[in-house]
């Protein structure tokens, strides 16, 4: 594929549009840096396979919808994730497949349909920034990565690719594999490392995977908070206090978090650590989303929809990942 750009001129930033690319800052987290990279891994893989990039290439992730630009020049995009209503020159854009687009055209979002969060847009040929430590990732909190190290705004000109290979043209992704949004959604959980029976009580974790979570609206790429009623921890804390870590049992000396997908308890505060989240803190971590259901948890829409747990092995964990990862490798598009 020539390496050939265009630019698409930010006409509006919608409510949060980053530059992503997939796994993320991989081999710098023990340096705090984040991973960051795609809140939902396989959407932004669909998009990619779609305009014939590596999975690997950054995409632009359109959370909650507003955005619009214009291409200022001709391209190729796929749109995958949330279906955010997309309209290119005030036409319904189709989702799940490769479409051309001219100079001129303008790509617009409004807001989700009915269920789902995040948009995914790839561009044949690319997003060209410049790589940081080995991603093209946005860490939002860190400033750094990305376009400039921060969210869209009105009037930047991004340099995109502008290929308009024949090859790609009306690729499909096979309807099957379409990953189905909800309002309530059904993410499996390993336990652990701080957990039963020295953190938190049997009984605690028999209703933590009895519970169904509403996800506060004060929740973004760092962590999704989940509304817990205080009822919750009575007989759930294993422990009076953190000991020497504090007066919370919450409380612990040190831990490198898991992220994302780690289940953070800040006191009495359930979060679902993101990509952007803290590398590492003083309180417990009770559980880890597997990374085949992560894209799961960010496509759920803030201070709306609903999460219900379900205990996993690891074992469990690593038989879910290799069938995701088949799915990519098993040439999912028509």
């Amino acid at each position: 594929m020539v390496r050939e750009y265009t630019t698409l001129k930010v006409l509006s930033p919608g409510i949060q549009t980053v530059v992503e690319d997939w796994p993320g800052r991989v081999g710098y987290y023990k340096y705090g840096l984040c991973i960051s990279g795609a809140a939902d891994h396989l959407s932004h893989r669909f998009a990619n396979l779609l305009v014939g990039n590596p999975v690997t290439e950054a995409t632009l992730e359109v959370a909650g919808g507003l955005f619009e630009c214009e291409f200022m020049g001709d391209a190729t995009i796929a749109i995958c994730g949330a279906d955010l209503q997309p309209s290119i020159n005030g036409s319904p854009a189709p989702m799940w497949e490769s479409i051309p687009v001219k100079r001129g055209d303008r790509l617009k979002f409004l807001y989700t349909k009915d269920v789902g969060f995040r948009a995914y847009v790839a561009i044949a040929g690319g997003i060209d920034v410049p790589k940081f430590f080995g991603s093209k990732s946005t860490c939002l909190w860190g400033k750094y990565g990305g376009f400039n190290g921060r969210a869209l705004q009105k009037g930047d000109e991004v340099r995109v690719g502008s290929v308009r290979d024949r090859d790609i043209m009306g690729r499909k992704l096979k309807p099957g594999l379409i990953p189905r949004f909800e309002h309530r959604w059904d993410v499996r959980v390993v336990c652990g490392p701080t957990a039963a029976p020295d953190f938190v009580t049997d009984e605690g974790f028999d209703r933590f995977f009895n519970t169904v979570f509403k996800i506060d609206r004060n929740s973004d790429r760092s962590g999704y908070r989940l509304i817990v009623h205080q009822s919750f921890f009575e007989s759930f804390w294993a422990r009076k206090d953190g000991g020497v870590a504090g007066l919370h049992p919450s409380n612990i000396v040190d831990l490198g978090y898991p992220i994302p997908g780690g289940l953070n308890l800040t006191g009495n505060q359930l979060i679902i650590l993101g990509p952007d989240g803290p590398c590492g803190g003083g309180f417990l971590i009770i559980g880890q989303v597997l990374y085949a259901d992560i894209w799961k948890v960010f496509q759920a829409i803030p201070g709306k929809d609903e999460i219900k747990f379900s205990y996993a092995t690891a074992e469990d964990a690593e038989k879910a990942r290799r069938d995701v990862e088949k799915l990519i490798s098993d040439n999912p598009i028509l």
